[in-house]
């Protein structure tokens, strides 16, 4: 018995022993690509959305990896923790009715998720498409002569021209904007109403959350034709929805007028905060002369969940895991490769590296802005920011990747080619420091960035983009290209130079801007006295005009901003060449800014 436990007793040594020496293999090889990329996008993960299971496990995954090849994990054991709002929820006190009506809550009617929390007994204005347009084109006011003070609006959903996709009613046709028209002509709350052209089968609106925890300012109620209907009919007016409808669409103006009769109304929604992380680990490369110089590698590691409505998904209508191999696993995977090889050649790299997963990148890169703006080192130390978003999808004819950034620094597309050389890669190149991957949060502060990308393809934000598809040989070529390019930024005698560039004008959300302020809204922001500007664009109409960082705009021209949506929308009201008022919060400070668009 005795020599039986010293025998387990020496098994279980040898056991521990083994598993407290792993050794990482260093070497950048296409079958450890694809195995990461496996099991980051397996069905298991389902989608690893944020504040979920799966992103938890898919965040110690990275963790886990970092400390096998040895990296010294910054903030809580490698975890830095931040909270957002990633869903939205009925509470227990939405009610809808008026005479002897009393409506059931998602049968005859439901809130939307941006809805005020409130009461309101108040008749009601039936206002048509809600629309109060006064541009170069289209002239359309359905609030002319006609007061809604204190009241309710009953909106119908959607515009005159719903199968023409180029139709001018398009910047002005979406929920917020019409409720924000709404506020501004003085409306206590909004009721929508879908005419049979919109929603011939009368589907109430899905709730669902919208990337913002600031909500309209007023109560925003979704309800049935049939509802509507009987709202009427409990008047003299004599008039339904669908001829409604009808009327306005043939006669391409719009039809308003005051309902006599009382509605009495509750909205109650609950926004959902989630915890979620980044994953942040250190390798130290011991030079001296640049001990307090540091480069970030980095990915996001989040995805879209099991897709629906307000997830980012292209397919709305599909629930489905969407498992999001090329975007972006595959950018996970790189960094981890990257810096197992790293790792294996510190001796020879002058600058240390600071390599990051972020969380929470598709809800309006949240995780990358919260480490800038909470980093583990001096922001000034941050010498240049390389990120890795959509990697795995290599086209095996071109052989082409995207390099984003390359007008961000003084000689970047210089040190590309070099780098390109004998690689097999055709490099095409985009100036640009902003756009949606987390080397914007990085250019914002003023860091130059790289953004490698292998591009985008049909499968993007939908549940196709599966492992099955990855060209895990492709990203091998990607991936020992970057290692040359991180070893020769790593090891420049100087710093590169930072270059401010204006932002491109844009367009988000189907709407088309004719001009930008040249800021990134801070969407992780707990803000509630207007919008938080996040950066402000080096060279934009914002920075001429004098915003800084961290102020909060309130207001543009006069016009209230709450959030992210109003802003957009008074975005449309705005012209090239105009001067414009922008009042901001700065150190709990009022100030009015002049803006020449």
């Amino acid at each position: 018995m005795k020599n039986l436990l010293l025998i387990i007793t020496s098994l279980l040594l040898v056991v521990s022993c083994n598993t407290s020496t792993k050794k990482y293999n260093p070497e950048i090889t296409a079958n450890e690509i694809a195995k990461h990329i496996k099991y980051l996008s397996s069905d298991s993960m389902a989608g690893r959305m944020p504040g979920t299971e799966g992103a938890r496990l898919s965040a110690e995954y990275v963790r886990e990896n970092f400390k096998d090849i040895g990296l010294k994990l910054l903030g809580d054991n490698g975890f830095q923790s931040f909270e957002l709002v990633t869903k939205s929820d009925f509470g227990k006190n939405n009610s809808f009715g008026f005479d002897n009506f009393t409506g059931k809550l998602n049968i005859d009617f439901s809130t939307f998720s941006f809805s005020k929390n409130d009461s309101l007994t108040a008749e009601a204005v039936f206002v048509g498409y809600g629309f109060n347009i006064n541009s170069d084109s289209l002239k359309w006011n359905d609030y002319k002569d006609i007061d809604v003070k204190g009241k309710w609006v009953l909106i119908l959903r959607g515009d005159p021209e719903l199968e023409n996709s180029a139709s001018k009613f398009i910047p002005y046709s979406g929920e917020r904007s019409k409720v924000l028209t709404a506020k501004d002509n003085g409306a206590a709350g909004v009721i929508f109403v879908a005419g049979v052209k919109f929603s011939e089968e009368d589907k109430l609106a899905a709730l669902y959350y919208d990337n913002t925890s600031s909500n309209s300012g007023l109560p925003v109620i979704n309800i049935t034709r049939n509802v509507a209907n009987k709202y009427f009919a409990d008047t003299d007016l004599n008039k339904t929805i669908e001829e409604l409808e009808n009327e306005i669409n043939n006669d391409n103006h719009g039809k308003s007028f005051p309902v006599p009769l009382v509605i009495n109304a509750t909205t109650d929604i609950i926004l959902q905060k989630v915890e979620t992380q980044n994953v942040i680990a250190l390798l130290e490369t011991n030079n001296p002369k640049y001990k307090d110089n540091y480069i970030v590698i980095g990915a996001h590691y989040d995805h879209l969940g099991m897709g629906g409505p307000g997830s980012g998904s292209r397919m709305i209508d599909t629930i489905a895991v969407h498992n999001g191999a090329d975007d972006n696993a595959s950018g996970i995977a790189a960094v981890i490769e990257l810096a197992g090889k790293l790792a294996s050649i510190k001796e020879s790299l002058k600058r240390n590296i600071i390599f990051v997963a972020f969380g929470a990148e598709e809800e309006g890169l949240v995780g990358s802005m919260y480490f800038t703006n909470h980093p583990p080192v001096d922001i000034k130390h941050i010498s240049a920011m390389i990120n890795f978003d959509m990697v795995g999808r290599l086209d095996t004819i071109s052989n082409s990747i995207m390099i984003g950034g390359t007008g961000t620094s003084v000689g970047a597309e210089d040190i590309l080619n070099n780098c390109a050389e004998n690689s097999g890669l055709a490099l095409k190149f985009n100036s640009d420091g902003y756009g949606s991957s987390d080397h914007a949060s990085f250019y914002g502060k003023g860091i130059p960035v790289f953004f490698v990308t292998t591009g985008a393809h049909v499968d993007y934000h939908t549940p196709f983009d599966d492992f099955k598809k990855i060209n895990s040989k492709g990203e091998k070529k990607v991936l020992d290209f970057s290692l040359k390019l991180i070893e020769n930024v790593a090891n420049l005698d100087s710093n590169l130079v930072y270059i401010a560039t204006a932002p491109k004008s844009g367009h988000r959300g189907g709407k088309r801007y004719k001009v930008t302020l040249g800021i990134m809204p801070d969407f992780a922001s707990k803000e509630s006295r207007g919008l938080g500007v996040d950066m402000v664009m080096p060279g934009g109409h914002a920075e001429k005009g004098g915003m800084e960082n961290g102020d909060v705009i309130t207001a543009l021209n006069g016009m209230p901003v709450g959030n992210i949506y109003d802003y957009m929308n008074r975005l449309t009201k705005l012209k090239a060449g105009q001067i414009v008022t922008v009042d901001i919060i700065r150190d709990n400070k009022k100030k009015v800014l002049l803006v020449h668009l």
